[in-house]
């Protein structure tokens, strides 16, 4: 892997890239076509298709807004191929209860698109929480803050640069 961008994209195209650069962690860069909505279903077959990646080992970056003893907005990362147990999350961050946040909330929030939102380089940076999964591949992809744009990374350091927890919230 390494600090290599493929495609045309500069060093530091969006916020989340110039994370991964300041933080000096290995990292590679893809750049793919997309539509408007199911990105992370676009990454996953471009992906798979032109380079053989795995569809289990990109992920979808969802913002939830949470409920009861911990409230606000925070990150659930989880695999394009399953699904958020929202029960499972809101366990995960100490919360009674969550729901998928208004996207509106998880735009102005991130400072990113729908679609484009990464857990990387967030204009105000939320409580994450990663699926366990992901610690099953060496490195994994999450979107790079621009739809058709993703990185890819050690679940490790995707955990350190968010301060992330592994949890079991795929469902």
């Amino acid at each position: 892997m390494g600090k290599r961008n493929k495609g045309t994209e500069p060093a530091a195209s969006t916020p989340a890239v110039a994370a991964c650069i300041a933080a000096g962690i290995p990292h590679s860069v893809r750049q793919f076509p997309h539509s408007d909505d199911h990105f992370g279903e676009e990454a996953a077959h471009w992906l798979g298709e032109h380079e053989g990646v795995a569809p289990e080992r990109i992920f979808k970056t969802l913002i939830i807004d949470l409920h009861g003893k911990r409230t606000g907005l925070a990150v659930a990362v989880v695999p394009v191929t399953g699904r958020l147990n929202l029960k499972a999350a809101a366990k995960a961050f100490g919360a009674s209860k969550a729901e998928l946040a208004d996207p509106a909330a998880a735009q102005r929030s991130s400072g990113y698109v729908v679609g484009g939102i990464s857990p990387l380089g967030q204009k105000r940076p939320l409580p994450t929480v990663v699926d366990s999964g992901a610690r099953d591949h060496s490195t994994i992809f999450v979107s790079g803050g621009r739809r058709g744009l993703d990185i890819e990374l050690a679940p490790g350091d995707l955990a350190t640069l968010t301060g992330a927890t592994f949890a079991d919230i795929a469902g």
